[in-house]
């Protein structure tokens, strides 16, 4: 089945780039809105409906990473790929962590991008056409976790959960007191097994240890070389 292509925003500060990506990705059919800020950009973001966005990260204005951000807060499952000219490691987890799913480093070729696209988008759908057999809720210690409504729930007090967050509490969830593996987790959470990913998944990790230190008999362990397991102690 061929799937429709995602509608793009493109937010990026140099000109010509700006033209020349928003020229390539339309003539391979992309509706693509080019915006040359952050500002603009999420003023267009906030006026539109968009599947995807690209967004440049040293800008002026509004930064990328900021950008980001604000959209999260809005839409926490727009895919957000950043473009930048900035290689550093440090850089690329700070992208993931403010929400983004790939990044792409300048210089690039027009094709690898829209590969990167494709397999986002293809990704996507497959989640969003992907038969549920998640239960309604998990009893983890003294919390109640709802996937459905991404909701982390103990003694009258509710935690709302990202979707990266939910996603890989299921996991551990149905592997309570198993080892939950890395490389499946990254696979079929983040689409990749990589570096970068892996470290994105270590920082969602810290966030649910964050959410369930009020129970003691709950932990989330680290596997050395294997994953991490959800310890639940009766």
């Amino acid at each position: 089945m061929t799937l429709k292509n995602p509608k793009l925003l493109l937010v990026e500060d140099d000109p010509n780039l700006g033209d020349i990506l928003r020229e390539y990705l339309s003539m391979k059919g992309y509706d693509t809105t080019l915006c040359e800020n952050g500002a603009e950009g999420f003023n267009s973001f906030a006026k539109n409906r968009f599947d995807m966005c690209i967004l440049d990260v040293m800008m002026p204005v509004m930064d990328g990473f900021t950008l980001a951000k604000k959209i999260r807060e809005k839409n926490e499952f727009v895919p957000i790929i950043f473009l930048t000219a900035k290689s550093m490691k440090e850089d690329k987890v700070e992208g993931f962590k403010v929400g983004g799913d790939d990044y792409l480093t300048k210089p690039f070729s027009m094709e690898e991008l829209k590969l990167r696209i494709d397999a986002i988008w293809r990704r996507c759908q497959q989640q969003a056409n992907a038969p549920t057999t998640v239960p309604d809720e998990f009893a983890i210690g003294s919390y109640i976790f709802k996937p459905t409504q991404q909701t982390l729930e103990q003694n009258g007090e509710t935690i709302k959960l990202t979707t990266k967050e939910s996603a890989l509490l299921v996991m551990l969830c149905q592997n309570k007191n198993s080892i939950t593996e890395r490389e499946i987790t990254l696979k079929t959470i983040w689409g990749e097994d990589n570096y970068f990913t892996a470290r994105s998944m270590d920082v969602f990790i810290t966030k649910l240890r964050k959410y369930l230190k009020e129970d003691p008999n709950i932990n989330i362990i680290n596997v050395h070389g294997k994953g991490y397991k959800l310890i639940d102690m009766p």
